[in-house]
């Protein structure tokens, strides 16, 4: 066989391997970007389960405590602005998107924080079956939501450094084009969730206006005469 004719066939070994290569981590690529979006899903998902349990859990407060109402109405109302902003990927390449929307969970999460210190104050409110199956539901969704965060950023985070690293960061700008992005932010206060308790009252989140609960509520005179007996 001529030289030439090796060359030849050593080159073009070289370029199917190359082009293997290449068409390989750009699906790679593509399939990491496919299960982010999956995971923003799932994120979705636990959020919206959130949204759905707030009005039920609004009017069981309300049965007993209706004259809470700066509590209650500051849950709507953040109620409200966290379904303002969609979480997609529109924001999850937006640095600034994300912190919005971050920001307007947080403070539902606060709002809900302060709701449930307003609810130890009330304890035929802690003793309705009804506001226990939602304490119960929340606090399942809180956990959730920190679960599919934590999946999403950890997916994110090996998204981005497979696009920003060799071949990674060549194949993309040549083939795949995905961008970069963002994970979730652990804002002050913002991403902790509510602590729902039937015993000890839980703190509100830090990024709302504090509010601590007072001392022990004074024996009613039944009770300080059932002590003195």
């Amino acid at each position: 066989m001529k030289p030439l004719a090796i060359i030849g066939i050593i080159l073009a070994g070289i370029i199917i391997l190359g082009g293997t290569s290449l068409v390989s981590t750009s699906n790679g690529i593509i399939t990491q970007d496919a299960m982010v979006e999956q995971m923003v899903g799932q994120v979705n998902s636990a959020l919206q389960r959130r949204l759905d349990l707030i009005p039920n859990l609004v009017e069981s407060v309300k049965g007993y405590a209706s004259h809470e109402r700066e509590t209650l109405t500051a849950v709507i109302a953040a109620r409200a602005s966290a379904t303002q902003i969609k979480l997609d990927a529109s924001t999850l390449s937006d640095p600034d998107k994300l912190k919005q929307y971050s920001m307007a969970q947080g403070q539902l999460s606060a709002a809900l924080g302060k709701l449930m210190v307003v609810s130890e104050q009330y304890p035929n409110l802690k003793a309705d079956k009804n506001f226990q199956d939602l304490m119960a539901q929340l606090e399942g969704t809180e956990n959730r939501i920190k679960i599919e965060r934590d999946n999403y950023n950890r997916a994110v985070t090996e998204l981005n450094v497979r696009i920003r690293t060799f071949p990674g960061s060549l194949v993309n700008a040549l083939i795949s084009h995905v961008k970069e992005r963002q994970v979730f932010q652990a804002e002050e206060g913002a991403q902790a969730a509510p602590k729902v308790s039937f015993g000890a009252a839980a703190p509100a989140a830090s990024s709302a206006p504090p509010l601590i609960p007072g001392p022990a509520a004074a024996p009613t005179p039944a009770a300080a005469g059932g002590e003195t007996k």
